[in-house]
């Protein structure tokens, strides 16, 4: 049985990690707060955007813009993988890393070759250690998301297209559903895939729209579409923000409770082990006092 001091110093030690979780996970839901009003508002937007180009996109032909024609022979693909900087946030950048992989093991298994752009400390050692090629890595980055990083991105994305050094371009990132639901998603950013004759906008119970364009969709669609890429880019990037900020204070509540829990139980230890003792130290008295008295 251990000693009453080394009881007494895990239950301290215990303490001071206890309050370092529920620090972090008072900052965290601080940060949430933030980063889900940002991709809240953003996200109608995105949605828009993909619906209203892609129906544009329908009634152009099919090489009115580079960035729609899909390359008969498919050797590359470019994976955009964004993940967080830091741990601490449970199995969500893990989450991510293995769609990631699992797309890039899809992709090499069809004959292409898998390029990776990786925003995230966390995704780029992940891709590094798997033996990807990195075309690009942007860490440190995540603490302070702006525009200009999914331009930079999309730039990049883009003119490999249209050098034809990509066949396909993807956006692996984590999706905010709730604060407790945060799947990675999978998005193909390259070549823009237009949807189906009759099909109406995911989670949307309207019918299709007819829109009337000024000037004509080839003159658009030099404008349109590579905010398109860096739109999609940046929403994947808040939503990616939000999600970790979730995980993370999903992640050091149950940190919490688990260190509560432990308290508990090394304070019952601490109670056995003193009673344990005080029952031998009185056993010793009396057994001296018996012997006095024989």
């Amino acid at each position: 049985m251990p000693s009453l001091k080394d009881v007494k110093t895990k239950i301290v030690g215990v303490g001071k990690t206890k309050q370092i979780t529920r620090a972090m996970n008072m900052v965290a839901s601080a940060k949430l707060r933030g980063a889900q009003a940002r991709i809240e508002r953003f996200r109608p937007y995105a949605a828009k955007y993909r619906q209203v180009l892609a129906e544009l996109a329908g009634k152009a032909e099919g090489n009115a813009h580079p960035l729609l024609v899909e390359h008969e022979e498919k050797k590359s693909c470019a994976i955009v993988m964004v993940t967080s900087d830091r741990g601490l946030c449970g199995s969500f950048n893990g989450n991510i890393i293995t769609r990631a992989l699992g797309l890039a093991r899809e992709k090499t298994s069809a004959g292409m070759s898998v390029s990776f752009a990786c925003i995230g400390r966390k995704g780029r050692d992940a891709a590094r250690k798997a033996g990807y090629s990195m075309l690009t890595s942007y860490a440190d980055r995540m603490g302070s998301i702006d525009f200009a990083l999914a331009t930079s991105v999309a730039a990049e994305a883009i003119q490999g297209y249209e050098a034809l050094a990509f066949d396909e371009v993807w956006l692996v990132y984590g999706e905010f559903v709730s604060m407790g639901h945060q799947p990675p998603r999978a998005l193909c950013l390259l070549p823009l895939k237009t949807p189906e004759v009759g099909e109406t906008p995911q989670g949307s119970g309207e019918a299709r729209c007819e829109y009337v364009y000024e000037p004509r969709e080839e003159k658009l669609l030099a404008e349109l579409l590579p905010r398109y890429v860096r739109v999609q880019i940046y929403s994947g990037l808040l939503d990616t923000s939000a999600s970790e900020h979730a995980a993370r204070m999903a992640a050091m509540d149950n940190a919490t409770r688990n260190c509560n829990e432990l308290i508990n139980s090394l304070t019952l230890l601490y109670n056995k082990t003193r009673q344990a003792s005080i029952t031998s130290e009185l056993i010793d008295i009396v057994g001296g006092a018996e012997a006095l008295n024989g």
